[in-house]
């Protein structure tokens, strides 16, 4: 069990890329009331979406993958693991609850393994590497899904690559190879 933290569910190809890995069964995520939450907010101040249609994106996700999404009840008595940021306790705490083994994230430095409990924290990059190695055809599947849902622009496999670019750099020659 993976939980994805806010940063990875930010960038749109790279949201889009991480929740149909989920759907497609590579591997098995969940995302809390928190982390939904601090994703309308960044959404909205920061890339300056629209409330309406980060609201909608919202009840999208939790339609879609109700059995990702973990209710704050269920972890809000977990919180005060005393990390860095006591912003990024409900992640860890999320965690903790839903037995997950890994935390993926962009803020690799926020989750120091003293306080992990046993958790691994990953960078997408290593993610994105393992299922290039381990599962290349459905993840070839999923670029190509994703870029025949986009339409604009419209691109293809190799443009959706391209976009995933400022998120996982790392990756990119490894997905380019597939």
């Amino acid at each position: 069990m993976i939980v994805y933290d806010t940063c990875v569910l930010v960038p749109a190809p790279l949201r889009y890329l991480l929740l149909r890995v989920a759907e497609a069964g590579l591997v098995r995520a969940t995302m809390s009331d928190d982390i939904l939450d601090e994703l309308e907010r960044v959404l909205v101040r920061d890339l300056r979406l629209e409330p309406a249609s980060v609201a909608q994106l919202r009840a999208k996700l939790a339609t879609a993958y109700p059995e990702c999404t973990l209710p704050r009840a269920r972890y809000a008595s977990r919180m005060g693991t005393r990390l860095p940021d006591p912003s990024d306790e409900h992640v860890l705490a999320a965690a903790h609850a839903s037995g997950a083994d890994t935390i993926l994230t962009m803020n690799l430095r926020d989750f120091p393994v003293e306080h992990l409990g046993g958790i691994v924290v990953k960078h997408p990059e290593e993610l994105v590497i393992e299922l290039c190695r381990r599962s290349p055809k459905p993840l070839v599947q999923i670029l190509r899904a994703q870029a025949e849902v986009l339409r604009n622009p419209r691109m293809g496999a190799h443009g959706v690559i391209d976009a995933l670019a400022s998120a996982i750099p790392g990756a990119l020659p490894h997905l380019r190879s597939l």
